[in-house]
């Protein structure tokens, strides 16, 4: 079942595909960000956050905030595409403040094998 991208429905299915994931290798520049992620939208503002390589709903008062658009966010955070972000930080179309050094080892990591499976399953639910 497909859901609304950064709806509570969403998270929800999100939450329980990470639960389900097991051990998903990821890098140590990986790990070490953490992010408040703002997803500006039409509709208004969503509140998430990245810790431990793992994308949740709400901020959890991490040293480096972003802010972006949704559709960026899909493109970064469903769609696993790095280039996107990295172009748009430099087009001035996503704002990054705080501890950008961890920010910018992470965008060189490959993810492991086992994030790229949860990407795909993470994509298929994702209206």
């Amino acid at each position: 079942m497909a859901h609304a991208f950064l709806s509570a429905d969403w998270f929800t299915a999100l939450d329980a595909l990470v639960a389900g994931a097991g051990d998903l290798k990821i890098p140590p520049a990986m790990m070490a960000v953490e992010l408040d992620i703002t997803v500006v939208s039409p509709a208004g503002e969503t509140a998430a956050s990245l810790k431990d390589g793992v994308f949740a709903r709400g901020h959890r008062g991490a040293p480096t905030r972003l802010r972006l658009s949704e559709a960026l966010a899909r493109k970064v955070f469903v769609e696993a595409d790095t280039a996107a972000g990295i172009q748009a930080f430099l087009a001035g179309e996503m704002t990054a403040e705080g501890d950008l050094a961890k920010l910018v080892a992470m965008q060189m990591e490959e993810p492991s094998e086992p994030q790229k499976q949860l990407a795909k399953r993470i994509a298929a639910m994702t209206a």
